[in-house]
């Protein structure tokens, strides 16, 4: 089942949208809080986003804009600012397409159906996003963001991550973490995890998020 974020302030425009659309078998989620719309993409991991333009705190196009950081999720405008200025602004700002309104829920229907036919026939829902405190790891392909800032990681530095973020406020000791990068066939020993560690630590401090791993003396390192 694709499952639709609806990011629209207007309550009855959004609650009109998501019984509509859940009659025709989609699964639609609704944001609450418009000063925290990535944590709930994240959460949510959407097959689609349908975005108005004119939002609290910050406007659709800024949180296109920031989607666009970290996933290839198509992004659908529905708005009434309709002039070309507008419509360009979206599809410059990664935006699939552009509604709108007033608009008839059959026409959403069928353009939801005809970007999600081109955007998956071929293709693997661009999901499995970890989120905390902010930053945000991309398992596809092995990156971190916060607040627009992006860092490449390296085969190890992404599982080492990975496997810390799987397990927010826990210890994992070293020996673990070791265990799991043989498992995948990283041939890792107690000294090139710190270097790794260490490396890793350098990159995130780089997109500007502070103290993300902690050590934990004779235990291990964890994220909280």
């Amino acid at each position: 089942m694709y499952k639709i974020l609806i990011v629209e302030d207007d309550e009855v425009i959004a609650k009109t949208l998501k019984v509509h659309l859940e009659k025709w078998g989609y699964e639609a989620v609704c944001v609450q809080d418009f000063n925290h719309v990535m944590e709930c993409f994240v959460k949510e991991q959407p097959s689609i986003v349908l975005m108005d333009i004119g939002l609290p705190f910050f406007n659709g196009y800024h949180w296109c804009t920031q989607i666009r950081n970290i996933s290839q999720v198509p992004v659908i405008f529905l708005s009434s600012m309709s002039d070309n200025m507008n419509i360009v602004m979206a599809m410059n700002m990664g935006g699939d397409d552009f509604i709108t309104k007033p608009y008839d829920l059959n026409v959403v229907t069928a353009k939801i159906q005809a970007v999600l036919r081109r955007t998956y026939s071929y293709s693997e829902h661009p999901g499995n996003l970890c989120e905390y405190r902010g930053g945000i790891l991309n398992v596809n392909d092995q990156t971190f963001t916060y607040e627009g800032k992006k860092a490449e990681l390296t085969k190890n530095e992404f599982r080492i991550l990975q496997i810390l973020m799987e397990n927010t406020g826990k210890v994992v000791s070293r020996d673990k973490i070791m265990e799991k990068l043989w498992e995948d066939e990283s041939f890792i020993d107690d000294n090139t995890l710190t270097v790794n560690v260490t490396r890793l630590r350098k990159k995130l401090e780089e997109t500007g998020i502070q103290d993300y791993i902690k050590t934990k003396k004779g235990a291990g390192y964890l994220i909280e």
